[in-house]
């Protein structure tokens, strides 16, 4: 850890809070008005002022976004919104780390309503593809009640779509550079995927699985000249091209009629497009522990450069009807990404370093996810002590990888020894995996989510604005069917051809390949394991509570929660080769307990406890029973016996609230996660490649400290009247208690004999430390119309990104430091301007082998890392109008 990083958050926390201690008369009335730019149309209880209010009034340990916030800072999608937010932070690829938890900690609901994973890699939905033009409010739940899903342990995120107050239409269109992707020459893309099938993700249904074999199981088909030809309707050829700008567009309006004499019909229809170019370069590596006596060495020793073109839709139709105590909305929501995906490796692999100069693959990947959620909620106010809610959803989900393709060669020249052929150029030929067709695809058979509440209030009134004692029962649940195809297509030599040597244009192969299927050279062959080419996962979760909310008086706030939930899951697969199917039936009952207590020491202080215990689910890949396979030997392989970890949770808070703007917070936690789900990454059992895969440990045990604060300036100097400083950190330790079969996996055979033992490591995943911090800058011009400059930065600490094994370190994530710059300006009553510089300090993210091994090292130019690139900065500016 860097002390001077968590030392200046430190010392501004802790001067902050003597600031704080001036008292002044701190009336809503001689509060500045905050206007800023509520590009939602929201109305003033979604700005920043109305959130702290309601976090204040709380009995859960409740974070939010407000949609003022939302804009102010530039945020464009929900993760970037999530990421300013206390403890919480975005790793590359792998979603939201809450106090330094891994995402499969974390759990999402959608109006209050469960939601799936559109993507089999990820615990809840790449929340980077829902704009955040259709939200309210973003909601963080840190602490545990019995109304929420157990699955819980890091945060329960509540997406709430926008609520309708008053009409508005709005367009708004984004324009961004990087300095890495933009403009660059060559940049490669999947033959079509440029145009506008590609914009829309269309080109994946020219990535299908053929006809001949989509409906029958795997049985060696070998495709005909014909087939071969005409089947398979994608190219192997790559495009190169020059990128232009990203860009988005989005259109929302929002229209409110009257209903009757008190009722009112809100309707809210958005629509967003967006497409990126990214190019990454960086290290590929990977390592081997080889026994006693052998030094650890390179696997693999690559170069990978990788070419990302993205494109992200999402639609929205919302309906809000609104009568005195009634309120129904029916919300339909779609979200689309594809990701086109070139990725070319320079090196050796499996330790053939006779490859170091000349060897090459390439990776032709679309990776397509489609998600449509229909939901239908509504509460009833019946009389002042009684009211109920209830909420159905329905989601078609599917994921996949259609047709990815992996050609393989050597860039040697094959008339000149010892010279590399031109650039883009490799020698080949057919046969082994020089030629393979993979298809992924996890299909949702059915998800459904509901859930139903009564609420009942006790006693009486007096003068407060509250009964004191509200009891709540309910029940939420939801059902995932899934089923999961996994198949292969080889390219296959004829038998008895000489199958010589050629060399080819490594982006235009297709001609010479279609030459040699016509010539009866070539065949395609599909190669699926019959037993393993598809898995069915099923899993049915119902959960009902009782909330007990007991207030004796203005000050104090207790509420007793119970929680029942029944786990039945059950996973249908087969072991390699084997004729019959496994039914892995795991049935659990869960009693979960919670308690939260709230003490108003005063109008502006308060101090909170809470307990619950929790459980967590996997990932669905760490369950899944397969074996994802990768061109670099570098798999992934699901653990369908992994366990659900059980969590036990405690918090201590203290909150000041200067003013209605200001917060100063001071939380103490701990955890202790039986059966807590570990990443590893070790050697396959082949001798080649390695493997991740998922492990549960014994138990780990947490502790930390959040500190939290939002000061305006002027208590400094009334000459800094206009600026608002914020920052958060959390402070956290980790321990883990390894389970026999990390043991076995980690600890180097000859332990056994010299009586060594593993080094004590903290739970993978968790950061010792996170920060957060914005500056920003508000100024009102003559007409009253807001322009607020905001300087945003996070980082988090050290991370083990996997567990290592049988004489190697653990693989460290390092701290990636993230400083942006966001202008947004209202220049007339319609037109409002941002512009955003992202990621100025340019860091380059890495993950590396540590250095406490138990064997030495004999590295490729002692280069330990496993996987590093650049992001590049990128500049991005928005105009919006609204009407």
């Amino acid at each position: 850890m860097k002390i001077y990083k968590l030392s200046v958050a430190v010392l501004f926390l802790s001067g902050s809070v003597f600031y704080a201690q001036e008292v002044k008369k701190d009336t809503i009335s001689k509060e500045k008005r905050i206007e800023g730019v509520v590009i939602q149309g929201s109305s003033s209880k979604k700005t920043e002022t109305a959130v702290l209010g309601e976090q204040k009034k709380a009995i859960i340990q409740k974070q939010a976004v407000s949609a003022e916030e939302i804009s102010r800072k530039g945020i464009s999608n929900v993760e970037q919104g999530l990421t300013k937010v206390t403890g919480i932070t975005t790793v590359e690829g792998r979603g939201l780390f809450v106090r330094g938890l891994e995402e499969r900690y974390n759990y999402l609901l959608i109006n209050g309503l469960g939601s799936p994973s559109n993507n089999p890699f990820q615990k809840i939905i790449a929340l980077k593809q829902f704009p955040t033009d259709v939200v309210g409010k973003l909601n963080i739940y840190k602490t545990f009640n019995s109304n929420l899903y157990g699955d819980f342990a890091g945060a329960t995120f509540d997406i709430e779509t926008l609520t309708i107050d008053k009409p508005f239409t709005k367009i708004e269109f984004s324009v961004g550079v990087n300095t890495l992707s933009t403009f660059r020459n060559n940049f490669k893309i999947a033959e079509g995927a440029d145009g506008m099938n590609g914009y829309l993700g269309l080109n994946s249904r020219d990535r299908r699985l053929p006809s001949e074999i989509k409906n029958s199981r795997p049985n060696n088909y070998r495709f005909t000249a014909d087939e071969s030809l005409s089947s398979f309707k994608d190219s192997w050829n790559v495009d190169n091209v020059k990128t232009m700008p990203n860009t988005s567009i989005g259109f929302t309006t929002a229209q409110k009629v009257k209903m009757g004499g008190s009722g009112s019909l809100g309707v809210l229809f958005s629509l967003n497009q967006s497409n990126k170019f990214e190019y990454k370069d960086g290290a590929n590596n990977q390592f081997r522990a080889q026994g006693q006596g052998s030094p650890i060495e390179n696997m693999n020793y690559l170069n990978r450069k990788q070419y990302n073109y993205e494109t992200e839709s999402s639609v929205l139709l919302g309906l809000g009807y609104k009568n005195k105590g009634t309120n129904v909305n029916l919300n339909a929501i779609y979200l689309q990404n594809a990701n086109n995906i070139i990725e070319d490796n320079f090196g050796y692999k499996d330790q053939r370093v006779q490859n170091i100069n000349d060897g090459f693959f390439r990776t032709n990947q679309l990776d397509i996810s489609r998600f449509l959620d229909l939901q239908l909620t509504a509460s009833q106010k019946i009389n002042d002590r009684n009211q109920i809610k209830a909420g159905a959803s329905y989601v078609i989900n599917n994921y996949s990888q259609p047709d990815r393709k992996i050609i393989e060669g050597n860039r040697s020249d094959p008339t000149n020894n010892g010279q590399l052929l031109s650039d883009g150029y490799v020698q080949m030929n057919y046969g082994g995996n020089n030629l393979i067709r993979q298809y992924l695809d996890v299909d949702s058979r059915f998800y459904g989510s509901a859930f139903a509440e009564y609420q009942l209030s006790l006693g009486e009134k007096g003068d407060r604005k509250e009964y004191p004692i509200q009891i709540a029962l309910g029940y939420n649940g939801f059902t995932d069917f899934r089923k999961t195809s996994y198949r292969f297509i080889f390219g296959r030599p004829k038998t008895g051809f000489s199958n010589p040597i050629f060399v080819t244009n490594v982006d235009t192969p297709q001609a010479i390949f279609d030459e040699s299927i016509k010539n009866g050279n070539l065949y395609f062959q599909e190669g699926s394991d019959i037993s393993q080419f598809y898995s069915s996962f099923y899993q049915i979760i119902n959960g009902g509570y009782a909330n007990i909310n007991f207030k004796p008086n203005d000050s104090w706030d207790i509420l007793v929660g119970a929680r029942y939930e029944n786990d039945m899951t059950l996973i249908r697969y087969s072991e390699p080769s084997a004729e019959n199917k496994i039914n892995l039936d795991k049935k659990n009952d869960f009693f979960l307990p919670s308690l939260a207590v709230k003490k108003a020491l005063n109008s502006k202080n308060n101090l909170r406890f809470s307990f619950s215990k929790t459980i967590t689910r996997p990932i669905l890949i760490e369950t899944m029973p397969i074996t994802y396979i990768n061109p670099d030997n570098v798999n992934i392989v699901g653990n369908p016996e992994i366990k659900n970890s059980e969590n036990y949770n405690i918090d201590l808070k203290w909150e000041y609230f200067p003013t209605t703007k200001e917060m100063f917070a001071v939380n103490l936690f701990a955890k202790r996660i039986d059966n807590a789900i570990e990443r590893s990454l070790v050697a396959s059992g082949n001798a080649t490649g390695s493997t991740i895969t998922f492990y549960n440990a014994k138990k780990a045990d947490l502790f930390g400290v959040e500190l939290e604060g939002i000061l305006n300036l002027n208590r400094i100097s009334e000459s800094l009247h206009n600026f608002t400083l914020g920052a958060n950190a959390t402070i956290m330790h980790s321990n883990v208690e390894r389970s026999e079969k990390q043991l076995n996996m980690e600890q180097p055979e000859w332990f056994a004999t010299t009586g060594e033992t593993l080094r004590k490591r903290g739970l993978q995943g968790a950061s010792p430390y996170t920060i957060n911090a914005d500056l920003k800058y508000e100024l009102k011009n003559k007409n009253n119309l807001a322009h607020t400059f905001s300087l945003v930065y996070n980082v988090s600490g050290s991370k083990i990104y996997a567990t290592g094994g049988a004489g190697t370190d653990n693989y460290y994530e390092k701290p990636f430091n993230q400083f942006d710059f966001v202008y947004q300006g209202q220049l007339t009553k319609n037109w409002n301007l941002k512009f955003a510089v992202l990621n100025i300090l340019d860091s380059k993210y890495k993950i590396l082998l540590g250095d406490k091994n138990y064997l030495p090292l004999n590295l490729e130019n002692d280069n330990n890392t496993l996987t590093d690139y650049y992001r590049g900065i990128t500049f991005n500016f928005t105009v919006g109008y609204t009407f």
